[in-house]
Formats: C-alpha cells, structure tokens, sequence
C-alpha cells in the first residue's frame, strides 16, 4: 500500500510540474530555452533560410570559436523546439532537388524573442575556462619533461591551425554588411588564439627552465 501511495505521489507530482511547465511556456514561448537554442535562433537571424547541415557548418567556422559548436543532433532538436514555440518556421524543398531537404528560418516572434534575449540587462556571466593542457602540466611532476613538452608543441600547433581556420572565415566575411557583428566576434577570437600561442610558447619556456 505503501508503495501505491508513492507511486501515485510521483505520479501527481510529475504531472503537476509537468502541467506548470506547459503553462509557463504558454504565457512566454522563450522560458526554459537555453542558451544553445539562442544560438541555433542566432544562426537563423542571418539573411537566408538554412538547412541543419549548413546550420552546423557555420557554427563551426564561427560560434566554436569564441562559444561551442553544437553537435548536429543538437541543432536539430533545437530547430525542432524553436519551431513548435513559433520561433521558427520550416519547408521541405521540391520534388526537382535530388535529395529532400527541410530549410529553416526564423520567424518575426523568434526575431522579437531573440532581441529581447540579447539587449537583456543581466550580466551573461563569467567565461568558464577548462583548460586541458594546462592540467596535463599541473601533474607535470607525474609526466615525463619530453613528454610535456611534446604535448604543449602540438596544443601549438593546433591553435595555429585554428587561427588560421579563424582568418579565413574572417576573409569570407570581409565586406558583407549583414555580418559586422559576427567580424568583431572573429577578430577578438583571432586575438585570443594569438595570445594562446604566444602563453603557450612562453609555458614551453617556464618547463625548460625546471
């Protein structure tokens, strides 16, 4: 008896937040979104409609650069989120494509939501660093010197990489109108992955000199 009594507890209690949560988004179609659905909406506020795939694309070669890249499966559960909240509108291409393919835009309801998202007053938050290679050289006193150091030359090398993927989605942006903003974001990125060689190049230094 006992267990029936908590059982139809939890269940009175799952639909009731469940029930709450269906009224809160009722009354305001943006509560609970989170900030990787305010990216997907962001990549949606650019001139064009967009598939998945080249949703992913571009965040890719811009948003991981300074925020995160969502998988691809995150995309489409956001796109498939924004949509049922009115935020977003969908069309499933023509029989004269080879493949099917569902483009995605964003609606004047997303557009609003996401303005009054982005012009909020609170403060987003601090930066939140996780860096691995640096904790690789905090248990440095567990690894071998050449070892360390070969990790911190190839972290080198992959930041170059990045800042040269960086410059040239800076080259493909130069001078279209629409994306000013997105180059601002880009040129700090480039800064920051400059300054990361230059930390990186100074750290291969300090272990030179233990």
């Amino acid at each position: 008896m006992r267990r029936g009594r908590a059982a139809a507890f939890n269940a009175a209690m799952t639909t009731g937040d469940h029930q709450s949560t269906s009224t809160a988004q009722q009354d305001d179609p943006a509560a609970g979104l989170p900030p990787t659905a305010w990216a997907v909406l962001g990549l949606l506020s650019f001139p064009g409609e967009r598939t998945g795939y080249e949703l992913k694309k571009w965040a890719d070669s811009s948003l991981r650069f300074f925020y995160w890249s969502p998988a691809i499966s995150q995309i489409y559960a956001e796109l498939r989120r924004l949509e049922s909240r009115g935020f977003a509108t969908s069309r499933r291409s023509g029989p004269e494509e080879p493949r099917a393919k569902r483009a995605y835009a964003i609606t004047d309801a997303g557009r609003a939501a996401l303005a009054r998202w982005a012009s909020a007053g609170q403060d987003p938050g601090a930066p939140v660093l996780k860096h691995p290679l640096l904790l690789r050289v905090w248990l440095g006193h567990l690894t071998e010197p050449e070892q360390l150091r070969a990790l911190v030359q190839e972290h080198v090398a992959r930041t170059q990489g990045e800042l040269k993927e960086v410059r040239e989605a800076l080259a493909r942006a130069d001078g279209v109108e629409a994306w000013g903003h997105p180059q601002i974001a880009l040129r700090w990125s480039e800064r920051r992955l400059v300054a990361e060689v230059e930390l990186a190049e100074a750290m291969l230094g300090d272990l030179a000199g233990l």
